[in-house]
């Protein structure tokens, strides 16, 4: 590694440890920290998973994860995925997306799809992303939250409830409850700047924030939070082994070139890493938000938002430099042999995805006590807008038919807006039993819209631009959909020690019709040490209107595939049916141990069955596959889509109501704070184990899905994953230690649809750490690591005994590439330092 900030950080962690130790031998006990840098106190009121005031984490009903301040402040990205991966074990962000999804990186509760885990703020719902995840992946047809898009410095605390909650939230609570409570200090503030950057040196992080709460008036406050960032790429792909032998030489005649491109690719830029597509992307995030409130006694008026502004761009596959060609005798693209033949660039060129977002949402709202009902209403807005468009590029079609070809065209666009209407309402009733009858109830209105814009001219004529052609008319369009919701929630304690509650919710959707859900949770504490706890539900999640209407075409330099709308005629062709509603069933059971003081464990079970799932097909091929379809031609046409001529392999995909799943796991959590003469010591561990498995694949969905996306959702997420973590703090020094074990995972992989081989992340530990010192009572200065010992993610598998070299015709496009799948992310260890400055 070069004398960079990673060599810096582990030399200031070996001194600031020195240091530490010397320290400790002499000074005085320091007082238990109010919120360790793990999960927090169990004393902390909630507000997620009950209707009912008062309630702390360790009394409740339902497995209940608090992240305070202080435990989101000691992960060193600046990114709230990465605070929640390192954090949560059924947690886990996605670490290298398809097309456009690498720009905006989802993730997912309990292995399930990040449309099944509901997102609030301050206890109101969070609207989805633009940027649908197309392409086959651990994350495909996510439009959830962009969690990026929420700073961590603005967060008091976050509530995740690992439990079905669908009937108390709305329908897309079948994994759990992500709630992010904003701060609401009406003094002083904080300011932090970090640098950091991974092990090879690229893919560098530069992050700047300041949060600030002042007084407004007598009653009221405003609580500001503002952030920048800069994320260099990272590169972490192989040789292309289209054009190089594993030694890094030009491949040769007698490897399946022609004499000409011997002698055009040799000294390409970058050879023999000419492909850069695995990596982090480029991106830039400005953004800003609020949290305010007013007091007037009997009412108070609150209000809340955030704005983003991101401009990102991620490369795409390398075009070798006879990709794009022109023949002046011909007229058309002839071959190297043609005399005469024009290339559009003889280096060849790395096509660029780029991305332009702009990300806004308020809240506004009332809430106070009415004639011993407590009351709240509000109104909530979001809008995510993407305009696409793609870089360092060429029109192959549009450079041979005029002879010129802009190197950059815009794609298109993706708006997705919501509004939401909450009315909500509470009372205690004393019915003379061990606790008041707590009796909530409220409505819910919804109206969703999505946008699909189509591209210029350039982008779209004919096969558009390499790499990513722009949406045409007949992929444009707007769609909307209403939904009002009605509920119900009832929670008494019959005697001392019991506690049990019920809700029961409506749903009607414009476009799904209705459905009648419930909830039954029930605690018993037969000693302040133990208690056991369980829940019963059932779920209804419609569609995403993404998930109903995307249509693109997705490109590679060989191949294209056509992602049509599930509700269209075309896709009734090959067989598809217009998509249908989820419906989900959960259980859990658990118990709650508090064998000592400042020690507690929980253990829970869990079990979620989800019918009529949506994913994605895999891609049915009409050319270039193990078997070919021509319904899969005929669909393509009937939509209006032109392809690439010189592509191997065409074909199509949609989303589907193509199987059931079964998933069953186990949670455990353990914490145990232990005051001492060298500090103060909080040791946390905790741990995640869980199973999917396809329970029933639909007839017609059964010709429908390839074994990679079926192996994709039931291997994909590592079985198990455990988070052990120390953070101990001793007069001005402080240090976070986690390591994480990472269960193995594995996808099955084919160049066509043929023959299938395994590639698997193996088992693997990540170790965190950090330490700090306080330069003076406001200033603070610590250095760490993300994966300290700089581990990755096993490679690709290519075909088994292909040789050295593989072919277009048996290999498809494999590169030297990391499997990117893997839950600890591709690029290795991440080094970086941070201040803290607090007012």
């Amino acid at each position: 590694m070069n004398t960079n900030i990673g060599m810096i950080s582990r030399v200031a962690i070996a001194a600031a440890l020195i240091a530490g130790a010397q320290a400790a031998k002499a000074a005085d006990p320091a007082p238990a920290p109010a919120s360790p840098a793990g999960v927090s106190a169990d004393d902390e009121v909630i507000v997620t998973g009950t209707r009912s005031v008062g309630i702390t984490a360790a009394e409740s009903a339902a497995p209940i994860k608090l992240l305070g301040a202080e435990a989101i402040e000691h992960v060193g990205q600046p990114n709230l995925n990465q605070v929640l991966t390192q954090l949560i074990p059924s947690f886990n962000a996605a670490a290298f997306g398809g097309d456009t999804a690498q720009l905006t990186l989802s993730a997912r509760l309990r292995g399930l799809s990040p449309n099944h885990t509901l997102v609030l703020v301050n206890g109101k719902r969070r609207h989805g992303t633009a940027n649908l995840a197309v392409l086959s992946g651990v994350s495909q047809g996510g439009a959830a939250p962009d969690l990026d898009f929420i700073t961590p410095s603005s967060i008091k605390r976050i509530e995740v409830l690992e439990d079905g909650a669908a009937a108390q939230y709305g329908s897309d609570a079948i994994a759990g409850v992500i709630n992010i409570i904003l701060k609401d200090s009406d003094n002083g503030g904080s300011a932090s700047a970090t640098a950091g950057q991974y092990y090879k040196s690229d893919g560098k992080i530069v992050s700047g924030n300041v949060n600030l709460g002042t007084k407004l008036g007598e009653g009221g406050f405003i609580n500001l939070t503002g952030m920048y960032r800069y994320h260099q790429r990272s590169q972490v792909g192989g040789i292309d082994r289209r054009v190089y032998l594993p030694d890094g030489t030009v491949r040769s005649t007698a490897t399946g070139l022609s004499p000409q491109q011997v002698a055009l690719y040799q000294n390409l830029p970058g050879a023999p890493y000419v492909n850069r597509i695995f990596g982090d992307p480029q991106s830039k995030l400005a953004q800003g938000g609020f949290n305010a409130g007013y007091d007037f006694g009997d009412v108070q008026l609150y209000s809340f938002g955030t704005y983003s502004h991101r401009t990102a761009a991620a490369y795409e596959n390398y075009r070798v430099p006879d990709r794009v060609r022109y023949s002046p005798v011909l007229g058309v693209q002839g071959s190297l042999t043609t005399p005469g033949e024009v290339l559009f660039n003889p280096l060849g060129f790395n096509p660029q995805e780029a991305f332009r977002e702009d990300d806004a949402a308020i809240t506004g709202g009332a809430k106070g006590d009415l004639a011993g009902f407590h009351w709240d209403v509000s109104a909530t807005y979001g809008r995510d807008q993407d305009k696409i468009y793609t870089k360092n590029s060429a029109n192959a079609a549009l450079y041979v038919d005029t002879h010129f070809t802009p190197t950059t065209m815009y794609d298109g666009k993706f708006i997705n807006d919501e509004l939401t209407l909450n009315a909500d309402f509470s009372k205690e009733i004393d019915v003379g039993l061990a606790g008041p009858l707590n009796v909530a109830f409220g409505a819910e209105y919804r109206k969703n819209g999505y946008t699909i814009g189509s591209g210029d001219p350039a982008s779209i004529y004919k096969e558009g631009g390499q790499s990513y052609p722009g949406f045409q008319p007949t992929d444009a369009g707007h769609h909307t959909r209403k939904n009002e919701s009605a509920y119900i929630d009832i929670a008494l304690n019959p005697f001392e020690g019991l506690k049990l509650d019920a809700a029961g919710r409506y749903e009607h959707y414009s476009d799904f019709g209705s459905e009648v859900i419930g909830k039954l949770t029930a605690r018993y504490d037969f000693t302040p040490e133990v208690a056991i706890r369980g829940t019963i539900s059932n779920g209804f999640r419609a569609p995403t209107l993404a998930e109903e209407f995307y249509s693109a075409t997705n490109v590679s330099p060989t191949s294209a595939t056509v992602q049509l709308p599930a509700n269209s005629a075309a896709a009734k062709l090959i067989g598809f049916d217009n998509l249908r509603p989820e419906k989900s069933f959960n259980i859990s059971a658990g118990a709650v141990f508090r064998p000592i003081d400042r020690a507690t464990l929980t253990i829970d079970y869990y079990h979620i069955r989800i019918k009529d799932r949506v994913v994605g097909s895999g891609t049915l091929f009409g050319l270039g596959g193990a078997t070919n379809d021509p319904r899969v031609l005929l669909a393509i046409a009937a939509h209006g889509n032109v392809l690439d001529p010189t592509v191997t392999q065409v074909g199509v995909a949609a989303f589907t109501n193509g199987l059931n799943t079964n998933t069953n796991g186990v949670d455990v959590v353990g914490s145990y704070m232990i005051p001492s003469d060298y500090g103060s010591f909080n040791l946390t561990l905790s741990g995640n184990y869980n199973d999917i498995k396809i329970s029933k694949i639909d007839p017609v969905a059964a010709t429908l899905l390839d074994r990679t996306s079926t192996s994709t959702l039931e291997h994909s997420s590592p079985k198990f994953k455990v988070i052990g973590g120390l953070n101990w703090s001793l007069d001005r020094f402080s240090l976070t230690a986690r390591e994480t074990l990472y269960g193995k995972s594995y996808i099955l992989y084919s160049p066509n649809g043929g023959t299938y081989y395994k590639n698997q992340v193996k088992t693997a530990a990540i170790t965190d750490l950090e330490v700090g010192v306080d330069l003076t009572k406001s200033l603070k200065f610590s250095v760490g690591s993300n994966n300290l010992f700089n581990k990755k993610p096993s490679k690709v598998v290519a075909v088994p005994g292909s040789g050295p070299v593989l072919t277009l015709s048996t290999a498809g496009n494999v590169y030297d590439a990391p499997n990117t799948f893997s839950a600890y992310g591709i690029n290795g260890g991440y080094y970086y330092a941070r201040i803290d400055f607090s007012f």
